[in-house]
């Protein structure tokens, strides 16, 4: 598969950490020293289907296509605005498509995983073009009286119209059970029959230093097997795109692996972490700065709750677009 596309949109509300400052018992200087991040895009009138929505729309102009030229959609997400039925149906109805959708949940890496996925379908001959779409809301729950969690999340999404081609260089994904690592519990319920065993917690809950070391431990495995994989060096990708869950992961990851931080761009400090929909949107913001260019290797890795995680090289083959969204100096290199 090749990439033909890339959409993105963000809520329009900014909230930053000196606003935070005045709900918790937190800074700006705590935030900015432990996480890199400023501030990050919270829903206020938007839902997540609707920023999924503008994502794909995004996506398909980027690609010259239409919904009608969809052969499957593929949402990924944490929560979408209804437990059923799924971004991917609720999309597909606006987009005047005709085509499988399906939510997939991989939690953070889930762009990587509906790659994967895509890659599948086209290979199979079941597929021609796939739209797949990333979109998060976890401000809704966030706990937001945990200064070590709230200040993490943001909401956004981006998309990616993947079709047949040869820009799909190698893949790997994993996965090990790790509930307690990172974890947010259902609601309780309200069956009379059904004793209530849930453990009362609300909201996301983490054990920071584990999910860390899992962080960088797993990114780093990935990347130098899909690097293997492709008879490739992680030296040879001209751009990493990690999975903006933390700026001193992302820096640790750089130095195990010998990265050249002019590779590696990062966009935390304007996002936070936005789950599924950081790699897409990191991509974005690459592809719209007019860095990313044809016949660039691109090597992407992201981890999350489950515990998850993947990685890929892609070869990109699309012109930097005309219009740029995006400009360089909004991107950070870590």
């Amino acid at each position: 598969m090749r990439i033909l596309g890339i959409g993105r949109a963000l809520p329009a509300q900014a909230v930053s950490n000196a606003q935070l400052e005045q709900l918790l018992d937190t800074s700006d200087e705590w935030i900015r020293t432990r996480t890199g991040i400023r501030e990050r895009r919270i829903m206020r009138e938007e839902t997540v289907t609707g920023l999924a929505l503008g994502a794909a729309r995004e996506a398909l102009a980027d690609a010259g296509l239409h919904g009608r030229d969809l052969d499957m959609i593929i949402a990924t997400t944490a929560l979408g605005d209804d437990l059923f039925p799924s971004i991917a149906c609720l999309v597909q109805q606006e987009l005047e498509a005709d085509c499988p959708c399906v939510d997939l949940h991989a939690a953070c890496t889930g762009f990587i995983y509906a790659l994967d996925t895509a890659d599948a379908y086209i290979k199979s001959g079941k597929a021609r073009n796939v739209l797949i779409i990333s979109a998060e809301g976890l401000s809704r729950v966030s706990d937001w009286t945990d200064r070590g969690t709230c200040v993490l999340f943001g909401d956004g999404a981006g998309a990616a119209v993947v079709g047949l081609g040869e820009g799909l260089l190698s893949i790997r994904l994993a996965a090990q059970t790790g509930r307690a690592l990172l974890y947010s519990a259902a609601p309780a319920q309200s069956c009379p029959f059904t004793p209530q065993n849930g453990d009362g917690a609300w909201g996301i809950r983490m054990q920071g230093q584990e999910v860390f070391r899992f962080a960088v431990s797993s990114s780093a495995r990935d990347l130098q097997a899909a690097a293997d994989m492709a008879g490739l060096s992680i030296a040879d990708a001209d751009w990493v795109l990690l999975h903006q869950a933390n700026m001193r992961i992302l820096q640790s990851v750089r130095q195990r692996l010998g990265i050249d931080a002019a590779r590696m761009p990062t966009n935390i400090h304007r996002l936070g972490n936005t789950s599924s929909a950081s790699v897409p949107m990191l991509l974005y913001d690459l592809y719209h700065s007019g860095l990313l260019q044809p016949g660039h290797i691109l090597a992407l890795s992201a981890f999350g709750a489950g515990m998850t995680s993947g990685a890929c090289l892609i070869r990109w083959d699309k012109p930097a677009p005309l219009n740029l969204r995006a400009p360089a100096e909004t991107l950070f290199f870590a």
